[in-house]
């Protein structure tokens, strides 16, 4: 049985997978993660491939899964806050408006400590914000939510009352595009003819 390894502690990318009722482990990279690149889809595909590559070097075998998410509004990245007062800066910054949500996702085929296939992309998703008063971000902030989030916002969460729409993958504003991921998944195991572990 092929083993998928989630190269991640997120509790919504677990959600996601056991959602879809794929069987993993986790292994959280540790790493210090270095931002290349000059757009948001090479900065999040760049991010997911170094925490893939991390916990990749400690399998012979298996699928590694390492994903990243980035919130960004007028071409300016917003990763996760620091402190209230950054996270109510940023809540400030996107309501009102249309903001973007990238994901970066790498999958690595390891097969006798060697990497045999890698996939590699990016899923993009526009969100808008309701607007909102001084009063409902400073409530909306206070919650802490947004504590661990990047862009300082779940859409899954208590925020849903201030989204106006979405133009793209919802799940992949959660943290990970999962319809994608598991038709990539299906891809892989067709190329090894191994089988991918279900529920």
């Amino acid at each position: 049985m092929e083993s998928v390894i989630l190269a991640s502690a997120s509790p919504r990318r677990k959600e996601l997978l056991e959602q879809i009722g794929i069987s993993f482990r986790c292994h959280p990279a540790k790493g210090e993660e270095k931002a290349d690149g000059t757009t948001p889809e090479e900065i999040v595909k760049r991010l997911a491939q170094q925490k893939a590559e991390e916990v990749a070097s400690h399998y012979q075998e298996g699928i590694v899964l390492g994903a990243d998410t980035i919130v960004c509004c007028e071409h300016e990245i917003l990763g996760k806050p620091e402190n209230r007062r950054q996270a109510a800066e940023m809540i400030t910054r996107l309501q009102g408006r249309v903001h973007e949500v990238y994901t970066g996702v790498c999958l690595l085929h390891m097969h006798s400590g060697i990497c045999g296939r890698e996939l590699i992309f990016a899923e993009k998703t526009e969100v808008e914000f309701y607007p909102m008063d001084q009063e409902e971000i400073e409530h909306y902030i206070r919650s802490g939510e947004g504590d661990d989030k990047a862009g300082a916002y779940g859409i899954q969460g208590g925020c849903a009352k201030y989204i106006k729409g979405i133009r793209g993958d919802y799940y992949n504003v959660v943290g990970l595009p999962i319809s994608r991921v598991y038709q990539s998944l299906k891809q892989m195991k067709a190329e090894s003819h191994d089988t991918i572990n279900c529920k």
